[in-house]
């Protein structure tokens, strides 16, 4: 039998979406690092896109892509449900899973952890500034969201946690590495990130470190 692998990169947000479900379901796995940008053999062998993340599961299924890999936990490992328990709550964490891997990434989280650390990592460059600014401006609308949804349940998209949680916690949990969220500016997301960041789950993240680029001070800090 295979050991279940994961091949990822820490500074993609989908990919750390994928470690947090897997943690979450408590599933055993062995982590892989590869280079996003590179043409690696193994890699492609896996996926001929290139694309990470890539999943080998126990029984050697692979599955390419962060959407395909949640949807296939939950299809095989049903026992810890991260999608929801009827169609509205599904369609709920589904949306918002999306909102953040795609709006506010394309909004927040390419300006920001894109720049300050993914571009200084693998491309040795300073951030722009033009970059910085609009996504420290954009970031308080979707903090605002998160307050706003966690006034009206216990987590984003139901009263359980889902795939929402943790598509937003992989995205912020970059942005926090850098020290450019404005928690203070928003006390109910905070809340909210505090809860999921003490989750047994969340460890593996927080153990990340990024060569060369300390964490911010209250990154790993549980009681900030």
């Amino acid at each position: 039998m295979t050991t279940r692998t994961l091949f990822h990169h820490s500074l993609l947000p989908t990919a750390r979406k994928v470690r947090l479900a897997l943690h979450e379901k408590r599933l055993e796995f062995t982590e892989v690092t590869a280079d996003p940008f590179a043409a690696d053999d193994e890699l492609l062998a896996l996926n001929p896109a290139g694309d990470l993340p890539v999943l080998v599961d126990e029984n050697g299924q692979i599955v390419c892509g962060t959407q395909a890999i949640c949807e296939y936990l939950e299809e095989v490992y049903p026992q810890t449900n991260l999608l929801g328990r009827n169609p509205k709550d599904r369609a709920e964490a589904r949306r918002l899973a999306a909102w953040f891997d795609e709006k506010f990434n394309r909004e927040v989280t390419q300006h920001l952890a894109g720049e300050k650390l993914t571009r200084r990592l693998f491309e040795n460059g300073a951030p722009d500034s033009r970059a910085l600014r609009a996504g420290r401006e954009n970031i308080h609308t979707h903090l605002q969201y998160i307050a706003w949804l966690t006034e009206r349940r216990s987590w984003l998209a139901s009263d359980d946690i889902s795939y929402a949680d943790l598509s937003a916690a992989a995205h912020l949990s970059l942005i926090d590495y850098s020290g450019d969220v404005p928690w203070a500016d928003h006390p109910l997301t905070k809340e909210w990130y505090v809860r999921i960041k003490s989750r047994f789950s969340f460890r593996c993240l927080l153990q990340d470190t990024v060569p060369g680029i300390a964490p911010a001070a209250i990154y790993a800090d549980l009681d900030f």
